[in-house]
């Protein structure tokens, strides 16, 4: 059964009346990672999408800049947008429940889920400050900080090779390096699936490894 299979089911077996919040609920219940994953990213997307007051094509067709969705599964990835477009609920709701669904301890799950809502916020080829409200808001209930925020958006909105290796433009050949090597190594596609990032968003670890190996290029050159 495909994941988008698996999150048709799960949609058809709610209640009538109840919203995705109750479906989030039921994932922090019975773990399914990928599922969750999946419908976190595209239920915020949802959400961010009316940040900057319009939802375009360009926004909710994003989704596909973070997921590899087979035309017979559309239909599933767009009830799970419309549910969450159209519940009342506050995307910072969401934003908590989502975050109940994990341990303390995935950080890196929620950069990855991070990562997923800056792809889609700049699909657009704009980054709305609205959106970047959103963005920073969303990374604080999180319980990521300020600085891993600034990584993330060096990584889609920033030229700056040391933001999107995190480390500070003094540090010394060696901290960069090792900065790099460990960001690489998170980035690789066999730790995010272990994670449980789906392998429909393994274009995530691809783009990701070639902002990261960009940067580092450049300051390695910068630096010879």
């Amino acid at each position: 059964m495909s994941i988008w299979s698996r999150i048709a089911q799960i949609i058809s077996a709610l209640a009538a009346g109840e919203g995705l919040g109750a479906l989030f609920d039921r994932l922090r219940t019975k773990p399914e990672r990928s599922v969750g994953f999946t419908i976190a990213v595209i239920a915020l997307a949802a959400k961010m999408a009316k940040a900057d007051g319009l939802v375009t094509r360009d926004e909710v067709a994003a989704c596909r800049r973070v997921f590899t969705i087979p035309k017979a599964d559309e239909a599933s990835a767009a009830k799970v947008f419309d549910l969450a477009r159209q519940d009342v609920a506050g995307y910072d709701a969401y934003a908590r429940k989502i975050r109940a669904m994990f341990k303390p301890a995935d950080r890196d799950v929620m950069i990855d889920l991070m990562e997923g809502l800056f792809h889609i916020a700049v699909a657009d080829r704009t980054f709305h400050p609205a959106e970047e409200a959103f963005l920073r808001s969303v990374t604080q209930i999180f319980g990521l900080d300020e600085p891993c925020f600034r990584t993330l958006r060096a990584r889609h909105v920033q030229d700056d090779p040391y933001a999107v290796l995190g480390v500070d433009p003094s540090a010394p050949d060696g901290s960069v390096r090792k900065a790099w090597r460990a960001a690489v190594k998170a980035s690789h596609p066999d730790a995010m699936l272990a994670r449980g990032v789906p392998p429909e968003a393994v274009r995530l670890a691809e783009d990701r490894l070639r902002a990261l190996n960009a940067a580092w290029e450049e300051i390695s050159k910068a630096r010879a």
